[in-house]
C-alpha cells in the first residue's frame, strides 16, 4: 500500500461512528475485539496475509468502538441554586478575562471540571477589575442553566461548552463587585504562557493605538483573540472563501515553525536542537493562541513532520495526515463529528489525493527540470518531458546570450525566474480550486457558502498572509514600528484585495442538499482520487461525473421541503423574539419577522445575529434558497433584528410593513430593503386579498393609527390566514388597546391557531379577544427561562380556562402547525412531546 496507515485511520473511525449510530455496550464490544484480534495473530502466525489484515482492521473497528464508548460524558455537575437564581460564585480564574466596552467575560473554574462563564456589567466609563489566571476571585451572580435553539439541526452550543467543561453562564448585576481572595489556584506553567498572551495582545495595542481595525484584525490572526473583531471586517474574507487565511490555523502554526527553523538554521544552531526547537515553538504558540483545535492539530502535525525529517523518512502527505488524524481521535473521538477537525483534515486529503496528481501530471516534472539547469550531467536522471524541457531552455539561452553577450548561466537564470514564478502561481491556482471543490459538500452543509472568486483572492491573500504572520510576530517581539508599519500595510493590501473580489462574487447561499446528492458527490470525488493514482482510462468519466454532481450541488433545483397543497405555520425558536414560517399551498414562501436580540442602554451589540445564525440555518435545513415575502410586524429590535441577514440569504420579492415610527432600526431596514431591490409594501385594516391559494385578511394596524416617534407594540400588522376549514391569527405584539379595537369592530372570529400577542406578556390576550378567537391552540413565542418572565401566569391561566391547546417555543422549541383545509396536524421539535 502506498499509504499504510490510512486503512487503520478509516477502520478505527467507522468504529466511532457505528457507536454512534447503534446501540453497543462495554462487554459485547470488547469480546469482538479481543475474538479479531486473536484471529489477526493467528493468521499472523499462519502466514496468512489476507487475513490477518481483514481481521487486524475489523479488530481496529471494535477498537474504536470502545474508544467512542469511553469517552461518553457522565451525568453534569449540578449546582445547588435554581436557574436564574442569585448566588455568590467562588473560584479560580482559567481563563483571563475579556474585556468589552461596557461588559467584561471571563471563566471561572468553581471544581475542577465545573465551570461558568461570568459577565459582568459595567457602567460608563468604569474600569473592569484586573483579573488574570490563577485568582481566586469572589463574585454575586444570576447563575443560568445552558440551553440550545429548539430547532431540528440546531448547532449543539450547550455539548460545545460542555466539552470546555462549562455548564452555566452567570451574569453580575452592575456595579457589583470581583472580591480578590488571597492565595493563587491554577499551574504556573499556564500562568506563565496566559501572561505570554496578555503580553502580546498589550503590544498590539500599544503598536496600533488609536486603530481599533488593525488591533482587532491582528489579534485575531496573531493571537486568536476574536472578540473585538467586528463581522462587517470579515465579511468580504468569508464571500471570498478566504477567511481561513483570518483564523488561527495549521498554515499559521507551519508559516511560524518554518520561519523559527530558518532563524535557527541561519543561525548555525544544529539540526536536531533546530527542529526541536521549532517543534516547541509549535506548541507554545498553540497554548498562547488560545489551544484552539485547529492550531493544536497542526502542531501535532509538524512535530511527527519533523520527526520524519529527522529519521529520513520518506514523507508521505496522507500518512502524515493518518497518523495525526488517529492520534487525535483515539484522545477525543468527539473530534470526529467536528466542523473543524473535518475541514481541517480534509483539506489536507484532498490536497494529497487529488492536486498532487494532478500537478505531478503537469506542472511538477517542469519545475524539478528548472533545478541546476546548467548541469547536464541530471538530464539522464530526469523524465523525458523534463529533460526535453531543460535541452530547449539551454537551446533558447544559447541563442540569446548570442545577441546580448552575457553568460549562458546568466541568461538561465534570468529565464528560470518567471517561469519558477509562473509554476508557482499555476500550483496556488489548482489547490485553490481542488481545494474549493474537494471541501463543496462539507462548506454548503456547515456554511452554505461555495467562494467562486476564491479562486484567484487565496492565491493572492494566502502568500500575503503567510507574511503577516512571521513579521506581525517579529514586531510583537520588538516592538519596533519598521516591522509593525509593514504587518499592518500587507493587512491592508489583503483587505483591498478581498474587498475587491467580494464585488464580483454572486449573492448566494446553498441549501442543505439531498442525501443522495451528497453521497453521490463524495462518491464521484472517490473515483476521481482513485483514478488519478491509479492512472485509469475512467478518469475523465469520473471526472465529469463529479461536475454533473458539484452543479447540482450548487445550482440546487430541488423543491423545498414543504406539502404542495397545505398550509403551513411553524414558528422557530429564536428565543425571545418573534419567527415564523408560513408555507402556502401553492408552494410560496412567507417569513413573518426574523427574530432578534434587543439591546438596551449602552450596552455592547451582541455579536449573534439570529436572521444568519438561527434562522437562515433551519431554512436551509428544508432546502429553502428563496422567500417570496417577509414581513417585519413592527420594527423592534426582537422581531426585526435579523430581517437584513434573511435579505441577504433568501432575496424576497417584497416586504410587508404596518405602521412603523421613523427609528434608526427601521430606517436601516428599509434601506437595506431597498438597496436590495426588494418593494416595500405597506399594509392596514383595509387589506384583504388572496396569496398562495390561501386568504388574508389584515386586522391591524387601522388606517388612521398614527404611528410614534418610537416603535411601539401596538404598531404591529396583524392578520388572519384561511385555508379551507381553518383559519390562523397572527398578532405581532399588538397589546390590550388594540386588541380590544379588533373586538369592538366586530374584528375577530374563531381561529384554530392563534400566535399570542408578546411572547404571552400580560399587556395582551384580553378576555374578550380569547372569547371571540376561541383558539384550539395557542402558540407562544418565547425565550428560554426570559428576563421578561413571558409567558404570563395569568396569560396561561385563560387560555386554560378556554381549553386552548398551549404550544411554548421555550419548552418544545420549533413548533408546527399543518392544515389540509380538512384536518390540522400538529409536532414540534422535542419529539417526546409530540402531538
Amino acid at each position: 500500500m502506498h499509504d499504510p496507515l490510512l486503512a487503520p485511520l478509516i477502520a478505527v473511525a467507522s468504529g466511532i461512528l457505528l457507536s454512534r449510530l447503534a446501540l453497543f455496550g462495554y462487554r459485547e464490544s470488547w469480546l469482538v475485539a479481543l475474538a479479531f484480534t486473536a484471529i489477526a495473530l493467528f493468521s499472523l502466525w499462519r502466514g496468512t496475509r489476507r487475513l490477518t489484515i481483514y481481521s487486524t482492521l475489523l479488530a481496529l473497528l471494535a477498537a474504536g468502538v470502545l474508544v467512542e464508548l469511553s469517552h461518553r460524558p457522565g451525568p453534569p455537575p449540578e449546582l445547588d441554586a435554581a436557574s436564574g437564581e442569585a448566588v455568590v460564585l467562588s473560584g479560580c480564574v482559567v481563563e483571563p478575562a475579556v474585556f468589552h466596552e461596557t461588559r467584561e467575560q471571563f471563566t471561572l473554574e468553581l471544581e475542577p471540571g465545573a465551570r461558568v462563564h461570568v459577565g459582568l456589567n459595567l457602567r460608563e466609563g468604569e474600569r473592569p477589575p484586573p483579573l488574570r489566571y490563577g485568582q481566586r476571585v469572589e463574585v454575586e451572580a444570576r447563575i443560568r442553566r445552558l440551553h440550545n435553539f429548539g430547532n431540528p439541526g440546531a448547532f449543539d452550543y450547550v455539548n460545545f461548552l460542555n466539552r470546555q467543561q462549562v455548564f452555566w453562564t452567570a451574569s453580575a448585576r452592575q456595579g457589583a463587585t470581583v472580591s480578590i481572595l488571597p492565595g493563587t489556584c491554577g499551574s504556573r506553567f499556564f500562568a506563565a504562557i496566559f501572561a505570554l498572551r496578555v503580553a502580546a495582545l498589550d503590544r498590539l495595542e500599544s503598536l496600533y493605538a488609536g486603530k481599533p481595525y488593525t488591533i482587532a484584525m491582528l489579534e485575531g490572526i496573531l493571537i486568536g483573540e476574536t472578540t473585538n473583531l467586528e463581522k462587517a471586517w470579515t465579511e468580504h474574507f468569508r464571500r471570498t472563501g478566504t477567511f481561513h487565511a483570518l483564523v488561527i490555523s495549521g498554515q499559521h502554526v507551519s508559516v511560524l515553525a518554518m520561519f523559527l527553523l530558518f532563524l535557527l538554521r541561519l543561525c548555525f544552531i544544529p539540526e536536531l536542537p533546530a527542529l526541536a526547537i521549532a517543534a516547541s515553538g509549535a506548541w507554545v504558540y498553540a497554548m498562547v493562541s488560545g489551544w484552539s483545535a485547529p492550531v493544536v492539530r497542526a502542531a501535532g502535525g509538524f512535530t511527527v513532520y519533523l520527526i520524519a525529517r529527522y529519521f529520513f523518512r520518506q514523507r508521505k502527505l496522507l500518512n502524515l495526515l493518518a497518523v495525526v488524524a488517529l492520534g487525535y481521535i483515539l484522545y477525543d473521538p468527539n473530534q470526529m463529528f467536528d466542523a473543524s477537525f473535518q475541514l481541517s483534515f480534509l483539506s489536507v486529503a484532498v490536497i494529497g489525493v487529488l492536486c498532487v496528481p494532478l500537478i505531478e501530471a503537469t506542472s511538477g516534472p517542469f519545475a524539478r527540470g528548472l533545478r541546476n539547469l546548467a548541469d547536464l550531467s541530471i538530464d539522464p536522471h530526469m523524465e523525458p518531458k523534463a529533460a526535453q524541457f531543460r535541452v530547449e531552455l539551454r537551446l533558447l539561452a544559447e541563442t540569446v546570450a548570442l545577441y546580448i553577450r552575457l553568460p549562458v548561466n546568466w541568461i538561465l537564470r534570468i529565464i528560470a525566474f518567471p517561469i519558477r514564478v509562473a509554476f508557482y502561481v499555476y500550483e496556488l491556482v489548482a489547490i485553490s480550486a481542488v481545494i474549493q471543490i474537494g471541501l463543496a459538500l462539507p462548506m454548503a452543509i456547515y456554511f452554505h457558502r461555495i467562494s467562486i472568486s476564491g479562486l484567484s483572492a487565496n492565491v493572492f491573500i494566502v502568500p500575503i498572509m503567510s507574511l503577516v504572520v512571521p513579521i506581525g510576530f517579529v514586531a510583537i517581539f520588538t516592538g519596533w514600528s519598521i516591522p509593525a508599519a509593514i504587518t499592518e500595510s500587507l493587512l491592508m493590501w489583503a483587505a483591498r484585495i478581498a474587498a475587491w473580489h467580494a464585488q464580483w462574487e454572486p449573492q448566494w447561499r446553498i441549501p442543505d442538499p439531498p442525501w443522495w446528492v451528497s453521497i453521490a458527490l463524495v462518491g464521484a470525488l472517490v473515483l476521481v482520487a482513485f483514478a488519478s493514482r491509479k492512472r485509469c482510462w475512467w478518469r475523465w468519466p469520473s471526472l465529469a461525473l463529479a461536475a454533473v454532481f458539484l452543479v447540482l450541488l450548487l445550482w440546487s433545483p430541488f423543491p423545498p421541503l414543504s406539502e404542495r397543497g397545505k398550509l403551513e405555520l411553524t414558528a422557530i425558536d429564536v428565543g425571545q423574539g418573534d419567527s415564523l414560517l408560513v408555507a402556502f399551498p401553492d408552494g410560496k414562501l412567507m417569513l413573518v419577522d426574523g427574530g432578534g436580540i434587543p439591546v438596551f442602554g449602552n450596552r455592547p451589540k451582541p455579536r449573534l445575529d439570529i436572521g444568519e445564525d438561527v434562522v437562515s440555518p433551519y431554512l436551509w435545513g428544508r432546502g429553502i434558497r428563496h422567500i417570496d415575502i417577509i414581513v417585519a410586524t413592527h420594527a423592534h429590535a426582537d422581531h426585526i433584528g435579523g430581517i437584513p441577514a434573511l435579505i441577504d440569504n433568501f432575496q424576497p420579492r417584497e416586504l410587508w410593513v404596518g405602521a412603523n415610527s421613523e427609528s434608526k432600526d427601521w430606517m436601516a431596514l428599509r434601506q437595506k430593503a431597498e438597496a436590495s431591490g426588494v418593494k416595500v409594501v405597506a399594509l392596514d385594516a383595509t387589506r384583504a386579498f388572496d396569496f398562495g391559494n390561501t386568504k388574508i385578511e389584515v386586522l391591524s394596524p387601522p388606517a388612521d393609527y398614527e404611528p410614534g416617534p418610537a416603535p411601539k407594540n401596538n404598531d404591529s400588522l396583524a392578520f388572519r390566514l384561511s385555508y379551507g376549514a381553518h383559519s390562523f391569527l397572527l398578532t405581532g405584539d399588538m397589546e390590550r388597546q388594540m386588541e380590544a379595537r379588533l373586538v369592538a369592530d366586530d374584528r375577530v372570529r374563531q381561529v384554530d391557531v392563534l400566535k399570542v400577542a408578546h411572547h404571552g406578556s400580560k399587556t395582551s390576550s384580553i378576555d374578550s379577544l380569547l372569547d371571540a378567537a376561541h383558539p384550539k391552540f395557542a402558540i407562544i413565542s418565547d425565550g428560554f427561562e426570559n428576563s421578561f418572565h413571558h409567558p404570563h401566569p395569568d396569560v396561561i391561566r385563560r387560555l386554560d380556562e378556554r381549553h386552548a391547546e398551549i404550544l411554548r417555543t421555550d419548552q418544545l422549541g420549533l413548533v408546527r402547525v399543518v392544515s389540509d383545509g380538512k384536518h390540522l396536524t400538529v409536532d414540534t421539535a422535542d419529539w417526546s412531546r409530540e402531538r
